[in-house]
C-alpha cells in the first residue's frame, strides 16, 4: 500500500510539473501531458544514441575526427539556430549532430537533442537555408518533447510511471520503441512552425524548410520517401512555411547556395 501511495504521489507531481501550456501559434500545443522529466528526455536520447551507434551496419556513422570539415559546417548551422534565442531547451539538451553515411532521404532527432542526418538528404538538398530548415524541424520535435509525450500516451500510466521512478527495464523498453517512432501530423506541423520560428531573425529565409518539399513537388513526387506518406501533404506544408514566414515578417534572404554546394562535395 505504501508503494502504491508513493507511486500515485509521484505521478501527480509529474502531471502538475508538466502542465499544458500553449505555444504562441494558434491550435498548436507547446505543452501537453508528459510524465517524463527533462533529465529523462536526456537519458532516453542517450540510450537511443547508444543503440544507433552500436549498430554500424544499419547506421554507419561518419567519424567526426576524420570528417572535420563536414561536421564543422553542420555544427555551424546548428549553432546559429541555438543562438536564435528561440530554442526553449537550448541549455537542457546536448544538441549533438551525427551524419549517417547512407543514401536515405531522411533526418531525425531523438529526445534530448541527438540529431542525425543521412548523407542521402544532405546530398539532395540544394542550399544551406534548406539544411537549416530541416534541422530546425528536427530540433523542434525535441524542443517540444514530442517523443516523450507520445511515449506517455502509447505506454500508459503503469510503464511510464515505472520509468519515471527510474525502472531501467521500463526505460529500456521505451528507448527501444523510440527507434521506430513516427510522429502525428499535428506534431509534424508543430515542428514546421518551430523551424520557421528558429530561422526567423537569422540570415536565412524563415521558410527555408519549404525547400525540401518544393524540390519533391517539382520532381512530381518521384522518389518520395515512404515515411513522408504519413506526414501532412507537402503542398500544404510549403504554403504553411511561407505563410508563417510572412506573418512574422522574416527578413533573412541568404540561402547559402554556394557554400552548400562546396559542403556537398565532401560526400562525393
Amino acid at each position: 500500500m505504501k508503494i502504491k501511495v508513493t507511486l500515485f504521489a509521484t505521478v501527480i507531481f509529474f502531471v502538475a510539473a508538466c502542465g499544458t501550456s500553449k505555444h504562441k501559434y494558434k491550435k498548436e500545443p507547446h505543452g501537453g501531458f508528459n510524465l517524463f522529466t527533462i533529465q529523462q528526455d536526456r537519458d532516453l536520447g542517450r540510450q537511443v544514441a547508444m543503440e544507433i551507434e552500436s549498430d554500424p551496419n544499419e547506421y554507419p556513422i561518419l567519424d567526426s575526427a576524420s570528417n572535420v570539415a563536414a561536421y564543422k559546417y553542420i555544427y555551424n548551422v546548428r549553432n546559429a539556430i541555438l543562438e536564435s534565442g528561440k530554442v526553449k531547451h537550448k541549455d537542457d539538451f546536448p544538441w549533438r549532430v551525427r551524419i549517417i553515411q547512407k543514401d536515405v532521404l531522411n533526418a531525425f532527432c531523438t529526445p534530448g537533442g541527438y540529431i542525425y542526418f543521412y548523407t542521402g538528404i544532405l546530398k539532395y538538398l540544394d542550399t544551406e537555408a534548406q539544411l537549416a530548415g530541416v534541422m530546425g524541424h528536427e530540433m523542434g520535435h525535441a524542443d517540444l518533447r514530442h517523443s516523450t509525450r507520445q511515449m506517455t500516451t502509447m505506454f500508459g500510466l503503469q510503464i511510464v510511471s515505472a520509468a519515471a521512478l527510474g525502472d531501467k527495464s521500463a526505460l529500456g523498453q521505451i528507448a527501444t520503441a523510440l527507434l521506430g517512432l513516427t510522429y502525428s501530423r499535428k506534431h509534424e506541423s508543430a515542428a514546421d512552425h518551430m523551424s520557421v520560428d528558429y530561422l526567423c531573425g537569422t540570415k536565412w529565409p524563415g521558410a527555408g524548410g519549404a525547400g525540401f518539399f518544393e524540390k519533391i513537388e517539382a520532381e512530381g513526387g518521384v522518389g518520395v520517401p515512404v515515411w513522408l506518406s504519413t506526414h501532412p501533404n507537402p503542398k500544404n506544408r510549403i504554403e504553411n512555411f511561407h505563410g508563417w514566414s510572412n506573418e512574422h515578417a522574416c527578413q533573412g534572404n541568404d540561402d547559402g547556395r554556394d557554400s552548400y554546394a562546396e559542403f556537398k562535395t565532401l560526400f562525393d
